[in-house]
């Protein structure tokens, strides 16, 4: 049985992290059997989620992840696309996972509001009397890992414009196709699914968020791979209770 090491739901979603998120839709895509398990940081093999244990052999990486299922189990995600269209899904998954997460992290990490309504809850566990001394030193990791990404070296409202463009992309991309490619999803919309949902969760108030929601096209395709994919799970925004759905889940915090 394959095992995925995971942060657990969060915010209304069914993990804290994308990329979680991503490796999950890749394991529901290639109709592999699988687990998941709550993960440790510490005890991961390059220290962050997610991560996967297949029988023994550990993947660490989203993308990587990808292509130990590919490489192990014969699956071709983006089979009937021509090069061009490869081309094409992959950039999309780098757009979402080099510039418009660093965005997004932005406005979660660094905004007092966004702040105390999702990461604050993270740090529950630690100590009263050390909690705002750790919070402020994850927050000084987080602006020192944007400023070496490049995008922390922008202003707040230059960052935004940039992300609100790279949203625009992928909806233009994506135009009135079901899934991001054609009929039938490939391995960008594990990522796309991921991402646009994680930004849109009704958590955060960011302008993003906003822009996502402006195009009806990405919010007719994020309820279609829920109802397909996650039709078991219920939170918030795209995973809100429909009509006769069950009751909604606890979300846990992740780390």
């Amino acid at each position: 049985m394959i095992t995925l090491y995971t942060f657990g739901p969060a915010f209304g979603l069914p993990d804290a992290s994308p990329f979680v998120i991503k490796a999950e839709m890749l394991l529901k895509l290639a109709g592999l059997p699988y687990q998941t398990r709550r993960g440790n940081l510490r005890r991961a093999p390059k220290g962050k989620l997610p991560y996967l244990d297949d029988m023994g052999r550990l993947v660490a990486d989203s993308t990587l992840i990808r292509w130990h299922i590919e490489k192990t189990y014969h699956i071709d995600f983006d089979a009937g696309l021509s090069a061009a269209e490869r081309g094409t899904a992959w950039a999309v998954e780098k757009l979402l996972e080099d510039n418009l997460y660093w965005a997004v992290a932005r406005v979660r990490w660094l905004e007092g509001d966004n702040f105390e309504r999702g990461p604050a809850q993270f740090f529950g566990m630690v100590p009263a009397p050390l909690r705002g001394l750790v919070k402020a030193l994850v927050k000084r990791k987080v602006r020192q890992m944007l400023w070496s990404q490049g995008l922390g070296r922008h202003s707040a409202e230059e960052m935004t414009a940039m992300a609100v463009q790279g949203v625009k992309a992928i909806a233009d991309i994506l135009g009135d196709k079901p899934y991001l490619m054609g009929e039938r999803p490939c391995g960008a919309d594990a990522t796309l699914f991921a991402f646009a949902a994680s930004l849109q969760t009704p958590v955060f108030d960011t302008p993003i968020r906003a822009a996502a929601e402006s195009h009806a096209n990405l919010q007719a395709y994020l309820a279609r791979m829920r109802r397909q994919f996650y039709a078991e799970f219920v939170g918030q925004g795209v995973f809100a209770a429909e009509s006769g759905a069950p009751a909604p889940v606890e979300a846990a915090a992740g780390a």
